[in-house]
């Protein structure tokens, strides 16, 4: 059996490193044992958000960390148990923060700096919670109970991975009526994997 002692993976009484104990969780949660999935990903959470805040800073770092867990929950069923996890999980993690660099950069070549919210807004933000839930239930019941559009706009342009150009395709929205909607879709799925309000 596979505990957490310490911060370190132990089993049966013998130290193992964390990504071979979440290797065997992965194995577990793909024959179809949600506790083991929901416990990898508890597990997993504080270790990528400190990963994404090293390599990225305090900003977005949460919307960050929801998009690989999003993202490792697409492609699940791709991790070869034969092979380390670890590995596995830094290429997602770093795709993730790659992804969001790169959409950071084209913001910031569009935006104009009057219009940030730097000037003269007080900082309202509520502290983010240390430990979010990372229950892959409770994400997809989160994602089924999004307004239609909200969830064909995560599920295209996140889960999917679609282009904003095929998305409006499919849906018949506009390009800028998809920002909103997966904008506001994942605002609410970090309020529903927190328990915050939005």
């Amino acid at each position: 059996m596979i505990e957490s002692k310490g911060g370190q993976a132990v089993t049966s009484g013998e130290q193992r490193e964390p990504g071979t104990a979440w290797g065997a969780l992965m194995a577990a949660a793909q024959d179809g044992d949600g506790a083991a999935y929901g416990r990898l990903l508890a597990e997993i959470t504080p270790m990528l958000r400190r990963i994404v805040r090293r390599r990225w800073g305090d900003t977005d770092c949460e919307d960050i960390v929801q998009e690989v867990l999003i993202s490792l929950h697409r492609v699940r069923h791709t991790y070869d148990p034969q092979r380390p996890f670890m590995p596995w999980l830094m290429a997602i993690a770093q795709f993730r923060v790659a992804d969001a660099a790169r959409k950071s950069a084209r913001r910031n070549i569009h935006e104009r700096p009057e219009w940030s919210f730097e000037f003269g807004l007080p900082d309202v933000a509520a502290d983010e919670p240390d430990e979010p839930q990372g229950d892959p239930q409770l994400l997809r019941r989160a994602i089924a109970n999004l307004p239609e559009g909200q969830r064909r706009a995560v599920e295209l342009l996140k889960l999917e991975e679609r282009s904003l150009k095929e998305a409006a395709v499919e849906t018949g929205m506009s390009v800028g009526a998809l920002k909103v909607a997966v904008h506001r879709g994942l605002k609410a799925l970090r309020a529903a994997m927190t328990g915050k309000e939005r």
